[in-house]
């Protein structure tokens, strides 16, 4: 009469035989599908920058677009005091060139953004953006010269009203010194008023549309390249003898 050896139900034994791999394979499975989830996708878009919340270049847009209708506004009711004032006294034109360059700017909007130009029509418009915020800025600068320059003779100016005409002079006592005459004015008081106004307004609007049109060349230049180039570093001579003479 032996002892019967107990065995273990068929059932049990396999169940914890199969259950094994299958918890090794779930467990080996979970990294590659979080691994393939954190991964980007190929091709995707990157996020276009962003300022103040709004997505480039639509904040610079905006400010260039009402920036150079206020220049433009400006030059042409000071083109309108006197017929004789000159083109560059009243740089409409400037209001003008920031105009343009903001229409460029929207255009930007209307394209997927992507820092490396896979497309062609990107790369244009990202280059015109580029170089006529530099020409912008390059217009807004000449218009703050020459309202300036302007600004500091009228407040030298000794006017009189000849024959329907306001005739200005810096030194009266000077026979050979140039007189300013504007026409249709018979009030020199209110025209010199009148410009000088206008004239310190278009140097404070277009120092600001200047400052707007380098932001964006600055912040198109800084995304794209990410670094500034200052130069070329020289080493100097006598380094470069003593690594030769060791080799």
């Amino acid at each position: 009469m032996g002892k019967k050896e107990k065995k273990p139900p068929h059932g049990t034994s396999g169940q914890a035989a199969e259950g094994e791999p299958a918890g090794g394979s779930a467990a080996a499975a979970m990294p590659k599908k979080a691994a393939g989830e954190g991964a980007p996708k190929a091709g995707a878009e990157e996020a276009p920058p962003t300022c103040c919340g709004c997505r480039f270049p639509l904040l610079l847009a905006l400010l260039q677009l009402a920036l150079g209708t206020a220049v433009a506004v400006l030059g042409f009711l000071a083109a309108g005091v006197s017929s004789s004032v000159l083109v560059r006294d009243t740089p409409h034109w400037a209001g003008i060139s920031v105009c343009v360059v903001s229409l460029v700017g929207f255009v930007m909007l209307c394209i997927s953004y992507q820092p490396d130009e896979k497309t062609c029509v990107q790369f244009t418009v990202k280059l015109m953006y580029f170089l006529l915020s530099a020409l912008g800025l390059v217009v807004c600068v000449l218009a703050v010269a020459f309202a300036a320059h302007h600004y500091l003779q009228m407040t030298q100016f000794t006017c009189n009203t000849v024959l329907e005409s306001c005739q200005c002079k810096v030194d009266t006592e000077d026979p050979l010194g140039r007189t300013f005459v504007y026409q249709d004015a018979a009030d020199c008081s209110s025209v010199t008023s009148t410009l000088n106004l206008y004239l310190l307004l278009q140097m404070v609007l277009n120092l600001i549309a200047a400052i707007v049109c380098l932001s964006a060349c600055f912040v198109m230049w800084k995304h794209r390249y990410q670094v500034f180039y200052v130069g070329v570093r020289f080493y100097p001579l006598t380094a470069t003898e003593g690594q030769q003479q060791k080799v």
